[in-house]
């Protein structure tokens, strides 16, 4: 999903509304929700004064936070044009005068019954998850692919799957479909990498059926096309598993591949960050298979997709980026669950009535010191995409 880059003007109103946090009053609300994102408001205001009232674009650390904002603002039209009564606090994680810790602290928070968050780092989830597991209230991380050491909280949800689970999921893929191919793990120096490398050796320990063979392979940053292509088999199909999230090493491997086309049939499997690795779509990479796993799918060929991205045109006169839609998909769908099951509603999470734009598959992620214990639940839903010279086809 591509970003678009606002003018400063589109977006003045919806800044200067988060001056305070927006509130969605009736009389009898029925359910209060209070939804965390950055916004960097601070950076885009001295005292009252807007400070990019000339400018042609905003920040750009400032467009992932405020277009989820923006979607989850749409989300409130739609549940009130279904006449459902919610109060809404939105709070800028990034705001230095009141910080996540102050906040929780506010008697606004006492009757808050879900929160959404769209987060940027570890530091920031520490303290919601212990508040929303103390209040016994569904804490949901619509974008941070990361679990920040949270355990024994089944009050917290990870929609956007973990690392683990994507390199879990791709190797039940290739398990599958590719088995018998020459398999390499292609890889660089770096914590990250090893922890990947692991991630599919343990999947080879505790997946049901035959291992797979995986050849691993460690190369420097200046690899030249002879050292990778050393590693694969021109009678048969190769399956590169490129375990880094290092866009230069995963763009780099793709164009030797491409130059050696003819010689080799190959398949690359990349990591869930390839989904926004611009340059895998020029010529310079094409004629390559390139798989990777995405727990989002935006699809404009989705009657919803189409309908959300006409009204956010319509409200915003710009496209929306994938920040948009997970801020409207957390706030409607899991605002209608809740309300629905209360205190029950961990038990319903997927539930596929409230579907907008994904399916959900959220399930439990247990401790493994003690297998009783839930450290939070994840969503496990991925969808596997193909990509080739810049066209992208769902597998799954």
């Amino acid at each position: 999903m591509k970003t678009t880059h606002y003018s400063a003007g589109i977006f003045t109103l919806s800044l200067l509304c988060l001056l305070s946090s927006i509130k969605v009053f009736s009389q009898q609300h029925q359910l209060k929700v209070a939804v965390f994102a950055p916004i960097y408001i601070d950076s885009a205001f001295l005292g009252n004064n807007f400070k990019f009232t000339n400018a042609t674009a905003l920040p750009k650390n400032m467009l992932p936070g405020l277009d989820f904002y923006n979607g989850i603002t749409l989300a409130i039209d739609s549940l009130q044009a279904e006449h459902i009564q919610a109060e809404v606090l939105f709070y800028d994680t990034k705001d230095d005068a009141q910080p996540i810790s102050n906040i929780l602290k506010k008697s606004e928070m006492n009757e808050v019954s879900l929160i959404i968050a769209s987060f940027t780092n570890n530091k920031e989830m520490k303290p919601l998850a212990d508040f929303a597991a103390t209040k016994k209230i569904p804490l949901i991380s619509a974008t941070f692919p990361n679990d920040g050491g949270i355990v024994n909280n089944p009050y917290f949800i990870i929609l956007n799957s973990t690392l683990k689970t994507h390199c879990e999921s791709l190797y039940k893929y290739l398990q599958r479909y590719y088995a018998t191919e020459n398999i390499v793990l292609l890889k660089r120096k770096g914590l990250i990498e090893d922890f990947i490398q692991t991630v599919f050796t343990q999947s080879g320990k505790t997946t049901p059926g035959i291992p797979l063979k995986i050849k691993p392979v460690q190369l420097n940053d200046t690899f030249t096309a002879q050292e990778l292509l050393n590693n694969l088999d021109s009678n048969r199909k190769n399956v590169l598993i490129c375990a880094t999230m290092n866009e230069a090493f995963a763009v780099n491997t793709v164009k030797i591949l491409s130059t050696a086309s003819l010689q080799y049939t190959t398949t690359v499997v990349g990591m869930p960050n390839w989904e926004n690795i611009k340059e895998l779509d020029n010529t310079g990479c094409k004629d390559v298979d390139i798989f990777y796993s995405t727990p989002y799918l935006f699809s404009r060929a989705d009657k919803e997709v189409n309908k959300f991205i006409a009204t956010y045109n319509a409200t915003f006169s710009a496209n929306p980026s994938e920040w948009a839609f997970k801020g409207f998909e957390a706030m409607y769908h899991f605002t209608k669950i809740v309300l629905d099951y209360g205190e029950l509603s961990t038990h319903f999470l997927s539930e596929k009535k409230y579907k907008l734009f994904n399916d959900f598959s959220i399930q439990p992620v247990y401790n493994k010191y003690n297998k009783l214990s839930i450290n939070y639940f994840e969503n496990k839903k991925l969808y596997f995409i193909k990509k080739n010279s810049g066209k992208i086809k769902l597998i799954n």
